[in-house]
């Protein structure tokens, strides 16, 4: 090792084995190894975890009390830690409020340029807003003539309640001495009248006319103004706003007269000063007060209305435009349309956009849908109408911000013609190149310079790792683990942090084999900023182009945590005890199916148009493996999460979120029973699930155990066997097997139960045994040692078998399900499938990159489980990048070509092997 590097010593947390490593600083480091291995547990339990801890022990007390508290990992020491980051890849908020712009902060960035850069441009006339102040008067005068006499004018302001003579006594009070009534002849001088004669007058009210009559502040001839001058100007300019409440008049020789106005105002409206909080949905002052920022509301749903944009009005696409008596509105728009020339016989999806807000506004010549559903408002006293109503209302885009989230006053100000909800709504790539030809002022470039440059950085690196097609207001809460992994690393990356050490978990998950090279050279250049990067993963790309790799193993769990191999790429090749090196010199290999299997049974989306998908019709065959692949953003998720999965529940009767925009539903969904969703969300939370619950092998055990002659003699039921019941349980830790001691300020200390010793139950239960084993010891094997142990017990060994099967045979029966990564509980589900055997009628499993956090060696297995499924009757639809697993499919479905806009075409539907002869498919390529 260098005496730079950062070394651990002896680590210990989870299933590491006292290890010792060393992690080259300032370079891109891969630590890979099959699942359970300790991976995770070096990177992010061990360094992370230390890292963070340390930040927060240099804090004061008191700030520490805010934090979460923090576990000393156990470890003996790390030399050479510097600041940790960690980028998960979980989605890491659910609100509606938070949006890409919102989390990679080019929204922030982009609020600024408005507030600072941008022109409010009044609607009525079109004119740019322009505030006047004191500069702009004392400079108008300076440009006048030499010699030119200037009258320094206000309105004479005539407040309620008060008479005229009352307002000039409080003229004359704050100082002011003359009124100026200009003349009516053009050319000629107006009259001066001093307050106090105006005063003294026996009818002042006819001497003030308000309209016309103006408080003189102050009168100058133009002349070469010394400091002094400029000073006097300045605070005559500055009187007159205030008393004029904003306005003032500058007469020039009794001629011409200049106006000012210090209020934003034009064309007789008031217009919001441009500041940052006016473009934030997130706050009140920006917000548009109809939808709160959300940009939905419940009103009249276009989908509902209008739920087959093929059709043509003429064929019936309005839906409720049905029926002997409402059908007469269809004959009255089909009967004025031909008078405006819109075209009745064009499908919907054609119109224009003037034509569709046509279709809904109406025109002199018919009505539209807005006014038949104002009539249907009308008569809301009627049952039949409030049933009508109710069929067509649903979440739609807010009618008043038209979906941008923010209050109208802030749509009036735009940057290069375009206001922030356009650009908002603009794709990465296609805002990227909007910027570049962005054109301003001099004194706007001034201003916009600097954040012009932290715009440009992270548009640039959403570009590098491949999200160049989603848009700023794209909401977080519809992004993909991946997705949002990446998007924290741009985040990261706009910091521009130098030597700290960036721990990623696995960021190429969600990525097509294209997208990978793009992100290996945004990890190179967070390294070459002078960070330390960690990278968890498994992609063979990534490791070829580390600087260093640590290999843990050989297996998992109790057979894992320790370093089998390190070095560069070609020192794994080389290393006999390697199984990532076995996979990667091809002595191991996954093997494509010797025969494909064919089908006759399938369901088939029609008219996919959710996001970006293009009118696709798609088959999904059931009772084989078929796979979803294209590049990120292509419309797998789209297709597969936001229209079949919830079209199906729906079908079913089951609660769902509303399916996508897709024309229907055909095929044999009568054939499957129930639809699967099987994700990677944790499988339990609380310390007392886990993975043997979850199965229900816990209940067979329970039982076992209550058969024992001991168990008898003493009346234990299988309740007793239990840590969630009293009865059994240690009563001092509740069957937790620790005690946790609240420190306040500090971390709190989990200390095993002295009661039990950690054991979890009262002696008397663990004095029974089968085979010389208590229940504890049970739960403290391992399923593989368990499904040898119980050989005689065929139901036990049914239940365990599936954890097994799924390539989790290294997890301990009781291990708690908060401990489990993302893939591990995606898998714990699969085996409780696995498990359940042919009883449960024909499913249809949809999964979401399952093979998410997994080894070579573990897909093999992953693979094997979903043929056991398939042998059982039921049918597996994977969305996923992996070439080994579209490889080993019976049927592939390629979405693409590209991503966004370019994307959402199905580009290739049948066996693997054909989609390497089909010259768009990228997935082709890389096949």
């Amino acid at each position: 090792m260098n005496k730079d590097d950062i070394f651990i010593k002896g680590a210990r947390v989870h299933n590491l084995k006292n290890i010792s490593v060393s992690i080259p600083r300032n370079k891109l480091v891969v630590v890979t190894g099959v699942s359970g291995s300790g991976k995770s547990s070096l990177t992010i339990d061990t360094l992370y975890a230390e890292g963070q801890r340390r930040y927060a022990e240099s804090l004061s007390a008191y700030a520490r009390q805010f934090l979460m508290r923090m576990n000393k990992p156990d470890v003996d020491y790390i030399k050479g830690l510097c600041p940790a980051i960690a980028i998960e890849q979980k989605v890491i908020t659910r609100t509606p409020r938070s949006t890409v712009g919102s989390m990679t902060e080019a929204y922030d960035y982009l609020r600024l340029l408005f507030a600072r850069a941008g022109k409010t441009i009044s609607p009525v006339s079109g004119r740019e807003v322009k505030k006047d102040d004191v500069r702009d008067v004392v400079d108008a005068i300076k440009a006048l003539a030499e010699g030119d006499r200037v009258h320094i004018l206000v309105p004479f302001l005539h407040h309620a309640r008060r008479d005229p003579a009352e307002e000039m006594n409080i003229l004359l009070q704050k100082g002011f001495t003359r009124l100026y009534v200009p003349s009516v002849k053009k050319g000629e001088a107006g009259t001066v009248i001093r307050l106090e004669e105006a005063l003294e007058a026996k009818d002042p009210g006819s001497l003030t006319p308000a309209a016309n009559t103006f408080v003189l502040v102050d009168r100058l001839v133009v002349k070469p103004f010394d400091e002094d001058d400029e000073h006097r100007i300045a605070d005559s300019v500055s009187t007159a706003f205030y008393e004029g409440e904003g306005a003032l008049l500058l007469e020039v020789n009794g001629t011409t007269t200049l106006s000012f106005s210090n209020r934003f105002e034009l064309d007789g409206m008031t217009f919001e000063e441009p500041a940052p909080n006016l473009f934030s949905f997130n706050n009140p002052f920006g917000a548009c007060p109809t939808c709160e920022g959300f940009s939905q509301v419940l009103g009249i749903d276009e989908n509902l209305v209008i739920p087959d944009k093929r059709l043509s009005v003429y064929e019936g696409a309005v839906a409720p435009w049905k029926g002997e008596k409402l059908g007469l509105w269809k004959e009255q728009f089909v009967k004025g349309a031909r008078k405006n020339n819109f075209p009745v016989h064009k499908p919907v999806m054609d119109l224009t956009k003037a034509q569709y807000e046509e279709l809904w506004n109406g025109s002199p010549h018919f009505y539209g849908i807005n006014a038949f559903f104002k009539e249907v408002e009308d008569n809301l006293y009627k049952v039949q109408y409030r049933v009508l109503l109710s069929r067509y209302r649903g979440r739609t885009t807010c009618p008043d911000c038209k979906g941008y989230r923010l209050r109208k006053e802030a749509l009036y100000v735009k940057v290069g013609g375009l206001h922030i909800g356009e650009l908002c709504e603009m794709p990465v790539k296609d805002l990227q190149a909007w910027f570049d030809k962005l054109v301003l002022t001099p004194h706007e470039q001034g201003v916009a310079s600097r954040i012009l440059i932290e715009i440009h950085q992270r548009l640039k690196t959403l570009m590098d790792v491949g999200l160049g097609y989603l848009t700023l207001s794209r909401l977080a809460n519809s992004l993909s683990g991946g997705e949002s992994q990446r998007i924290q690393l741009t985040r990261s990356l706009g910091s521009n942090l130098t030597d700290s050490l960036y721990i990623l978990d696995e960021p190429s998950i969600g990525l097509h084999s294209r997208d990978t090279e793009r992100l290996i050279s945004v990890l190179k250049e967070l390294r070459d900023l002078g960070n330390t990067v960690v990278v968890v993963e498994h992609d063979e790309l990534m490791m070829r182009q580390a600087d260093h790799v640590i290999d843990m193993g050989p297996l998992a769990s109790y057979q894992g945590g320790t370093v089998v191999a390190e070095g560069d790429y070609d020192a794994i090749i080389r290393n006999a005890e390697s199984l990532t090196g076995k996979y990667l010199r091809g002595e191991l290999s996954i093997d494509p199916p010797a025969k494909v299997r064919t089908w006759n049974r399938s369901i088939k989306v029609e008219g996919a148009r959710q996001n970006n998908l293009k009118d696709i019709t798609v088959e999904f065959p059931l009772g084989v493996f078929t796979v979803v692949s294209g590049v990120s953003g292509s419309g797998k998720t789209t297709l597969v999460k936001q229209i079949l999965y919830p079209a199906l529940q729906q079908l079913k009767g089951e609660f769902t979120d509303k399916p996508g925009l897709f024309q229907g539903l055909s095929g044999d969904a009568d054939y499957l029973s129930q639809v699967e969703m099987v994700d990677q969300h944790p499988i339990g939370k609380s310390s007392r699930s886990n993975p043997v619950t979850y199965i229900k092998a816990y209940d067979e055990i329970r039982d076992l155990y209550a058969r024992q002659p001991l168990s008898k003699l003493r009346g234990f039921q299988p309740k007793h066997f239990s840590f969630n019941v009293d009865g059994g349980r240690c009563d001092a830790c509740k069957g937790e097997g620790e005690q946790v001691v609240e420190m306040q300020f500090l971390a709190d200390v989990h200390l095993t139960c002295e009661v039990c010793g950690g054991k979890r139950f009262k002696e008397e239960v663990l004095e029974v045994t089968y085979k010389g084993k208590s229940i504890y010891q049970v739960l403290e094997m391992s399923v593989d040692e368990a499904i040898s142990f119980f050989a005689d017990e065929s139901d036990v060994v049914a239940k365990i078998s599936p954890l097994s099967d799924v390539g989790l045979g290294y997890v301990k029966l009781g291990q708690s399900s908060d401990t489990l990564s993302g893939g591990e509980a995606q898998r714990v589900k699969l085996a409780s499938f696995l498990g359940k055997g042919r009883a449960q009628g024909h499913i249809l499993f949809i999964f979401d990159e399952p093979t998410t956090g997994l080894h070579f060696h573990d897909i093999k297995k992953l693979l094997a489980s979903f043929n056991a499924l398939i042998a059982q009757g039921h049918s597996i639809l994977v969305i996923e990048h992996n070439t080994d697993v579209l490889r080993s499919a019976d049927w592939l479905i390629d979405l693409g070509p590209g991503a966004g806009d370019e994307g959402g075409s199905l580009v290739y539907a049948g066996p693997p092997a054909g989609a390497k002869k089909v010259a768009g498919s990228l997935t082709g390529k890389f096949l």
